[in-house]
């Protein structure tokens, strides 16, 4: 499967499918420094870090999964949960000897960080968070408001079904909205992202990660009920023309230490929109000068 030159690892990269917490999880590590995670989200898969973790090769060791049920992870019936899927990543870095970890994540990865940053706090050094809200924490309830949002309901045989056949349609329209100028998501990426999640029971585990929502949301409140907070530096970074500002006060609910940035000239999809700022964005948090 061609990934085109903006979805290849660099030379010294290496995959590997790591059995943990009743899933497989495909992984891709390489570099060298300090552990860094990336988690990718809906509509695409570690794939879409592939140039961040070109530049950041040379001085971290970067640890880059698909999530259970996406890309070339395994599909298992059930475990979509995020505090499940925090496991997940728990089982990979344990394998991989990392002990600690600076997280980087976007969109759903955002909710599978959260959760191991809940759940693993002495593990995470610095943690980042790019364009999507965290279910249960800050205006959660405010947010589901946005017709815009329908695909969070969106799943069931039924649906399968529908877009069975049809899985670049439906991409296409998170593509496409969800970006200030889809022109930027390229065609090559489109293609090799429709493909993966054309692969059997790859809609159904996509569709399974939006079902959670609501479980994810009550463990989240449970946890913040016990007055838990995250200490570690966060930044919670937005696209401009996406949730912006919106995601450090989504984050301002549940961390102690937040740091506020925006991706300029960008939607949603900050790696294909504007990678360079992003790559910027990131690297200076995680060297401590944001």
């Amino acid at each position: 499967m061609s990934t085109g030159d903006a979805l290849a690892f660099p030379a010294g990269f290496a995959a590997r499918d790591i059995a943990t917490n009743g899933a497989t999880i495909h992984v891709r590590a390489g570099g060298s420094g300090p552990d860094t995670v990336l988690l990718h989200g809906y509509g695409e898969t570690g794939d879409m870090w592939a140039p961040m973790a070109a530049a950041l090769a040379p001085e971290r060791r970067l640890i880059v999964p698909d999530l259970r049920g996406l890309g070339l992870s395994s599909k298992p019936p059930g475990g979509y949960d995020k505090k499940t899927q925090a496991g997940d990543l728990a089982g990979v870095l344990d394998t991989l000897g990392a002990g600690q970890a600076d997280l980087v994540a976007h969109d759903i990865g955002n909710m599978v960080a959260f959760q191991f940053a809940a759940q693993h706090p002495d593990r995470v050094r610095r943690l980042v968070l790019i364009d999507a809200p965290v279910p249960g924490v800050g205006p959660w309830e405010e947010i589901l408001k946005n017709p815009m949002l329908w695909h969070f309901r969106f799943g069931g045989p039924d649906m399968e079904r529908l877009v069975a056949g049809r899985e670049r349609i439906y991409l296409d329209r998170f593509w496409n909205e969800f970006s200030a100028d889809p022109t930027r998501f390229g065609e090559t990426a489109r293609q090799h992202y429709a493909a993966l999640y054309a692969l059997p029971g790859a809609m159904r585990a996509g569709f399974a990660q939006f079902a959670a929502f609501d479980r994810d949301a009550e463990d989240n409140r449970a946890w913040l009920a016990t007055g838990a907070r995250l200490r570690m530096p966060v930044l919670a970074a937005g696209g401009e023309k996406s949730f912006g500002a919106m995601m450090a006060t989504v984050m301002r609910a549940a961390a102690d230490d937040v740091r506020e940035s925006v991706v300029p000239d960008s939607g949603h999809w900050v790696m294909e929109e504007n990678p360079a700022a992003t790559i910027a964005m990131v690297r200076a948090f995680l060297a401590g000068a944001g």
